[in-house]
């Protein structure tokens, strides 16, 4: 079965309340073995529109990425977010 990936990319307007989203999403990321590939760090636009913040996200399936994203856990954590960052996020099923 192919692993599923969300990929966000993140522009946080504030950074200590984007904390409290951090800890807030740990349980849902716990729960669905989530495995951060990239979060944040150096990078470079090649081409299209950047964010300040890239974060890829491994998990052990599409449905799994999936379950998490939609999670009580991860929508209470999604409702901070949303008041302190902009964000583009999609979920991608990898390849075998």
């Amino acid at each position: 079965m192919p692993k599923g990936y969300w990929i966000a990319h993140v522009d946080v307007r504030d950074p200590e309340r984007y904390k409290d989203y951090v800890s807030t999403a740990k349980l849902a990321f716990e729960r669905y073995g989530a495995r951060f590939l990239a979060r944040g760090g150096a990078w470079d636009g090649l081409e299209g529109t950047g964010r300040g913040r890239n974060v890829v996200i491994e998990f052990p399936s599409l449905q799994a990425a999936r379950d998490c994203y939609n999670s009580p856990e991860y929508q209470a954590a999604k409702a901070i977010r949303t008041t302190v960052a902009e964000a583009d996020m999609i979920l991608v099923e990898g390849a075998e």
